[in-house]
C-alpha cells in the first residue's frame, strides 16, 4: 500500500473540507442559490486581495488571467514593460508579442529578483509605456520580485498600469492590492487558494477600468468589461465553474478562520525551515531572493534531477516539481502554499534525503528534518 503526497507548487493539496463541499449535488449556475454563493465568494476574495475594487472569477487557468490582463487593457501597437526573470516572466513577452504590442524587456537572471532601478530606467526611457507586467513570485525559479517598490514607481503615472501575476503569491505572502497601488492582480485556483486547477481570479482597479474602455485588442470569452457587468448581477458571462466556485468559497472560509497574518507567518516559517534544512545537507538554493511560497534547490553534482523527482514520485509517493527550460534535470522545487503543515515539511525533507541517498549522495537521513524541527519549534 502506498500513500501519495503532493508537494508541488501547483496543483497543491486540497483540504478534505473543500473536497467534501465540492462533492455536494451540483447547482445550476443561473439560480438564486448559486448567485448567493457567488456573491459571498467575491466578497471573500476582496478580503484576500485586500481591495475595494472589482474582483473577477474566470473559468480558466492562471494563463487565461494573464492573457486577459493584456487584451483588456492595451491596444494595438502599445508599449508595455515586462520583467523576464523565468519561465512565467517569458510568458508576458509572448503574450504581448501575440497581440501586436511592443514589449520592452527588463531581464533579471533566473534566481535573482529584478532591480527596481531597472524598471525606473525603462519607465524614464519609455514614458509612453502603458503597463508594467511582472510576477510577484516567479514559480520556475522560486524567486520573489520587489512588487511593493515597483508599485511605488508606477502608482503616480496616470498613463501606466501595474499588472502583477500573483498566481504563486496571493494567499502565501502579503500583497495588499489597494495599499500598494496594484492595478491588476491575477491568481489561480490551484495554488494558495487550495483548489484543483480551473479558475483564474483577477482584481481590477478603477484606474485599469479606464484603460479597458479604450482597449481595441481582440477579446471575446475573456472580455473583462462584460464580466464586470455580469458579476454585478452575481453571475458570470458564460457557464460558471459551479463546483470550483463552491470549493473556493469554502477554501476562503478556512483562510478567514486562520486570518491573513497567521497564513503569511506559517508559509514564511515553513519556507525558512525548508531552506535551512536543505542547506544543512549540502544543497545549494536556487534563488538569491527566495519566495515564501516555494523553495528551489539544485540537485547534487552527478545526480539527474528528472530521475530524482521520478524516484520520489513513483517509489515513495512524494511529488515534488522539477526544473523548466535550462534548469530541467538540475533542480527540484517544494511548495509551502495553502494546505501545508510542519508535518508535510518533515515528510518532504525526509523523502529528499532518502532519494538522494539512494542515488548515491552521502547524507544523513533525518538531519534535514531535525534542522527544520528546531526552526519550526521556535
Amino acid at each position: 500500500m502506498k500513500k501519495s503526497f503532493l508537494f508541488t507548487p501547483g496543483p497543491v493539496q486540497v483540504p478534505e473540507a473543500v473536497l467534501l463541499e465540492m462533492a455536494q449535488p451540483i447547482l445550476h449556475h443561473r439560480t438564486p442559490q448559486f448567485s448567493a454563493i457567488f456573491r459571498d465568494t467575491i466578497e471573500k476574495l476582496k478580503w484576500l486581495y485586500q481591495t475595494k475594487s472589482d474582483v473577477l472569477i474566470l473559468t480558466s487557468t492562471g494563463t487565461g488571467g494573464m492573457e486577459g490582463s493584456v487584451v483588456n487593457f492595451l491596444s494595438r501597437g502599445d508599449k508595455a514593460i515586462w520583467v523576464n526573470g523565468g519561465k512565467f516572466g517569458e510568458r508576458w513577452g509572448e503574450l504581448l508579442s501575440a497581440f501586436g504590442c511592443e514589449g520592452i524587456e527588463v531581464k533579471s537572471e533566473w534566481g535573482q529578483a529584478v532591480d527596481p532601478e531597472a524598471i525606473r530606467k525603462a519607465l524614464d526611457e519609455h514614458p509612453d509605456a502603458k503597463a508594467v507586467y511582472i510576477q510577484a513570485s516567479e514559480t520556475s525559479t522560486a524567486t520573489m520580485h520587489p512588487v511593493k517598490e515597483i508599485a511605488a514607481l508606477v502608482k503616480d503615472r496616470p498613463g501606466t498600469l501595474f499588472v502583477v501575476d500573483a498566481i504563486t503569491g496571493l494567499g502565501a505572502f502579503d500583497i495588499p492590492m489597494d495599499e500598494w497601488g496594484i492595478d491588476v492582480m491575477i491568481s489561480g485556483s490551484q495554488k494558495a487558494l487550495m483548489l484543483p486547477p480551473g479558475l483564474a481570479v483577477v482584481g481590477v482597479s478603477e484606474k485599469a477600468w479606464g484603460f479597458a474602455e479604450k482597449s481595441d485588442l481582440p477579446k471575446y470569452y475573456l472580455n473583462f468589461l462584460k464580466e464586470r457587468k455580469n458579476h454585478a448581477k452575481d453571475t458570470t458571462s458564460y457557464t460558471s465553474a459551479v463546483t470550483l466556485v463552491i470549493g473556493l468559497n469554502k477554501a476562503l472560509s478556512l483562510m478567514q478562520e486562520d486570518g491573513l497574518e497567521t497564513i503569511f507567518n506559517r508559509t514564511e516559517k515553513l519556507a525558512k525551515a525548508t531552506r535551512e534544512a536543505l542547506k544543512a545537507i549540502g544543497l545549494k538554493l536556487l534563488s538569491e531572493n527566495p519566495a515564501p511560497s516555494v523553495t528551489g534547490a539544485y540537485v547534487p553534482e552527478g545526480i539527474d534531477g528528472g530521475k530524482f523527482t521520478k524516484l520520489l514520485r513513483d517509489t515513495y509517493g512524494v511529488a515534488l516539481a522539477g526544473g523548466q527550460a535550462h534548469l530541467k534535470g538540475k533542480i527540484f522545487r517544494i511548495s509551502h502554499m495553502g494546505y501545508m503543515t510542519e508535518w508535510d515539511t518533515y515528510t518532504a525533507l525526509t523523502a529528499v534525503e532518502k532519494g538522494l541517498k539512494e542515488m548515491g549522495y552521502d547524507c544523513e537521513i533525518g538531519r534535514a528534518a531535525g534542522v527544520a524541527a528546531k526552526i519550526l519549534g521556535e
